[in-house]
Order: structure tokens, then C-alpha cells, then sequence
């Protein structure tokens, strides 16, 4: 569906379930929807809830996560900075958003919400931190294939049929790729990193249990 307007979402929070709160939160939902008459925004849809802003597992603020990601959304209309979270909670939920490409705006700003120095720092070092674990994340992913690779396993091998595999087993657990790269001596992490980049979603507590029960079938 096409959209004259740019769409935007509306975020209204209290803390408690007191009638001075509900009269609040009448009134946040007033005045963001008059400031995005001004801005000329269409307003999608209205999140509301009473919940501590210190708590980060609110049902209001998850929905409104899976909404703006969902639907595309680029602008978080809220009443002031603090209705978004507390604390670290705060600083978790513009980030968030943030990596999201999703704009917050505030009433109190009456447009893009002012954040202090140390703030922008904070959203900067997350962002460069979760940047080199993902660096670090592939690193480890690439050092486990190479390594496999010289001990003769062959991971084209096991993406040719992949999608030949039948039921669950192979996709969940590949048991058989599991004892092959055990054979070839690497450890259960750099096993768990070698299934990952073929696509496996596994831990290596799982490759640890499965290879321990291959074992004690194998001496069974």
C-alpha cells in the first residue's frame, strides 16, 4: 500500500496503574498526536502501557520493536526521552532503534530528541563494540574452516546436500560432520564455528552431547 505521508508510531508510557498515571497517559497520546499533525506524519498505529522504565521486557515497548521493524517505520513519536526507558534500559532501546535507521522524536523537543554528549559517545561505542564482535565472530568462523580444510574436510561436500537431507537430524545436529571434524582433531568450539558458517544453528554444548552420545553408541 502506497503512503502520501510519511508513517510514524506513537510510544506512551507511564510507570504505575495509579488514576493521576491513566490521566497521563491520555494526555501523552493527545499531544503526540497533534505534534504529528504539525509534522505532517500519519500516525500507524498507537503503543501504550504502564511499566517501570527501568525494566527492558515491557510487552508495549516489544511490540513496538517487531512494529517499526515490520512495517518499516522511520519515526518514534514519544512524549520525552525517559518514556523510551531509565538508565541503561534507555541507552539499550535507542540503540535498538538506532541500528533500526528508525528516528525517536519528542514532544519536550518538538522534534528529533537532544542528546547530550555523553549519550551520542554511548550510542558510538555500542555501535563500534558490536561492529568487532562481529568482526571477531566471522575471524573465529574463518579460522575453524581453514583449519578443517587442512585436515582434509571438504565443506562443499556437505553444501551440495544439504538440501537433499531428510527430517530434522542433519539440519539440527549433523552428527556425521560433527565426527568427521572431531576425527581431524579440532576442538568442540572450532567445530561449533565450522557448523555455523555452513549454516547450522548450533551451540557447542550440543556438539559437545552429541559427539559424547556418538561415542557411547560406538562402544555400545
Amino acid at each position: 500500500m502506497k503512503h502520501d505521508r510519511e508513517r510514524c508510531v506513537l510510544y506512551c508510557r507511564v510507570s504505575t496503574e495509579k488514576e493521576a498515571q491513566e490521566v497521563s497517559l491520555e494526555r501523552q497520546q493527545e499531544e503526540l498526536i497533534t505534534m504529528a499533525a504539525e509534522l505532517n506524519l500519519e500516525v500507524a498505529t498507537v503503543f501504550t502501557e504502564k511499566h517501570s522504565g527501568f525494566d527492558i521486557d515491557r510487552d508495549g515497548l516489544l511490540s513496538l520493536l517487531d512494529y517499526v521493524r515490520d512495517e518499516k517505520i522511520n519515526i518514534i513519536l514519544i512524549q520525552d526521552e525517559t518514556r523510551l526507558g531509565r538508565g541503561n534500559a534507555r541507552m539499550a532501546v535507542l540503540h535498538l532503534l538506532t541500528k533500526m535507521g528508525a528516528s525517536v522524536y519528542s514532544h519536550t523537543d518538538n522534534g528529533p530528541i537532544n542528546l547530550n554528549e555523553m549519550d551520542t559517545m554511548m550510542l558510538e561505542i555500542l555501535s563500534i563494540v558490536e561492529e568487532y564482535q562481529r568482526k571477531l565472530h566471522n575471524a573465529k568462523i574463518k579460522r575453524g574452516m581453514k583449519r578443517a580444510v587442512r585436515e582434509g574436510y571438504r565443506p562443499e561436500r556437505n553444501l551440495k546436500n544439504r538440501d537433499k537431507a531428510e527430517g530434522r537430524e542433519r539440519i539440527e545436529v549433523p552428527i556425521t560432520e560433527i565426527v568427521s571434524l572431531r576425527d581431524k582433531g579440532l576442538t568442540y568450539e572450532e567445530i561449533t564455528e565450522v557448523l555455523k558458517g555452513l549454516g547450522h544453528d548450533i551451540s557447542k554444548a550440543t556438539v559437545h552431547r552429541r559427539y559424547k552420545e556418538y561415542e557411547r553408541e560406538q562402544e555400545a
